[in-house]
């Protein structure tokens, strides 16, 4: 669950508790005056329906009930023996009201929620000794919560989200960019300071971020220019030595293999710069196909035995350079392990381009991968052999990981090693 809707529903769950809490705390303290308010009008009706019977002529004492049901919704019926009643529930405000009726009317007076089927708040009194009971319609007893007042309720609760919203926006916004932008310093990409907005915590976040990105830019900076520099000063007497041993009329064997020994250190060199190089560059629609066609064409004029088999590849952005110096990184290593032929892939899975470099030599033993992928990594068995610094790989993951992509080593059907090159598809 990602932050922003974590924040938004605990706010929310806790408005709507509070929400909540609040309209049960409100039922609770409204109970004492409204049973009080109930309770005073029950006992005035019954005591001036009481009134009204008695002191009514007799002849006319059936219209006065029929007017009391229609302008009040009061009916008023002697008490039988064969009456069925049904109690009062459990409801706090009707129990709390006959506590008041009964103190004020006596303690004969009797209760029921229903009478012969009919239901109301049914009240009994005493006429001498004839017995009455009158029934005052529930809706008097009702919580006077109308429609109105669930619409402001609604209204209110709604208004209440919208700001959490805004406020886990707010929070999760800035930490989005941070996470964005160290996913593009991870890729390699050039750094792009994010803002520094919002709450004091917030504010230092990024500027701390912004700080560790403009130093980790310095220092590899800073890095270049001290191996450029080491090139430099190893390959010119790399190349005086090289010169001399070729004018010396030295034995045509020793002076060989010193000039072996001079190209291997030439070739370790030329990876460490490669290592140390940015694996990104500027990334520009090119043709992936061409690109590698290109380099197998080169293996051949090297009388070397790369094959390459295409599928049908749309341009798309890419750093040009680093990945034909990743392809090659697996080809060579192809070629000194495995020895020939090798064969190069194309194709298209998932909306990813993959970029296959495939050989029959004696692979990789499981569980070996992944740490061959670390710089100055090597195997100690078939696949290790004289040349290189263990930066092959190591330069291959980096330039798949600047691509939003992986480099896989897997088991080739048949015997031997498949690299796979995985690149995200993206067009400018």
């Amino acid at each position: 669950m990602t932050l922003f809707a974590r924040s938004f529903l605990l706010i929310a769950l806790l408005i709507v508790t509070a929400v909540l809490a609040s309209f049960q705390i409100y039922l609770v303290y409204e109970r004492e005056p409204r049973s009080r308010e109930l309770a005073q009008q029950t006992v005035s009706v019954i005591n001036l329906t009481r009134a009204a019977l008695v002191s009514a002529d007799p002849f006319r004492r059936r219209q006065l009930l029929i007017d009391l049901n229609e302008s009040e919704g009061l009916r008023v019926y002697p008490a039988t023996l064969s009456e069925r009643l049904a109690p009062l529930p459990g409801d706090p405000l009707l129990t709390r009201v006959a506590q008041r009726v009964r103190a004020a009317l006596g303690e004969n007076t009797r209760f029921a929620y229903a009478r012969d089927g009919e239901e109301g708040f049914w009240v009994s009194f005493f006429i001498d000794s004839d017995e009455f009971w009158a029934m005052l319609p529930l809706e008097r007893f009702a919580p006077a919560l109308g429609l109105q007042w669930l619409g402001w309720g609604l209204g209110l609760l709604a208004l209440a989200l919208a700001g959490a919203w805004l406020i886990a926006f707010g929070i999760a916004r800035p930490l989005a960019g941070l996470t964005r932008a160290a996913g593009r310093l991870g890729r390699g990409e050039p750094h792009q300071p994010v803002p520094e907005e919002g709450a004091r915590e917030l504010l230092a976040l990024a500027a701390a971020f912004n700080r560790m990105a403009s130093d980790l830019a310095g220092m590899e900076r800073e890095r270049a220019m001290v191996l450029a520099g080491i090139s430099h000063d190893l390959r010119t007497p790399l190349s005086r030595l090289r010169l001399m041993l070729e004018m010396s009329g030295a034995e045509s064997t020793a002076s060989d293999a010193m000039i072996t020994d001079i190209d291997e250190i030439d070739a370790v060199i030329g990876q460490f710069l490669d290592f140390a190089r940015s694996e990104t560059g500027d990334k520009s629609d090119n043709d992936l196909n061409e690109l590698l066609d290109d380099l197998a064409g080169h293996y051949a004029r090297l009388g070397r035995k790369v094959s390459f088999r295409h599928q049908p590849m749309p341009t798309f952005a890419f750093a040009r350079m680093a990945v034909r110096r990743a392809v090659a990184n697996l080809v060579d290593n192809a070629l000194r392990y495995a020895g020939e032929p090798v064969e190069i892939r194309t194709s298209i899975a998932e909306g990813k381009i993959c970029i296959e470099v495939l050989d029959r030599g004696p692979g990789i033993p499981a569980g070996e991968a992944e740490r061959l992928k670390r710089p100055f990594t090597r195997l100690d068995g078939s696949r290790a052999g004289p040349g290189g610094a263990g930066l092959g790989l190591a330069i291959v993951e980096r330039v798949a990981r600047a691509h939003a992509g992986a480099l896989q080593l897997l088991p080739r059907d048949g015997g031997g090693l498949l690299a796979r090159l995985v690149l995200a598809m993206a067009t400018r």
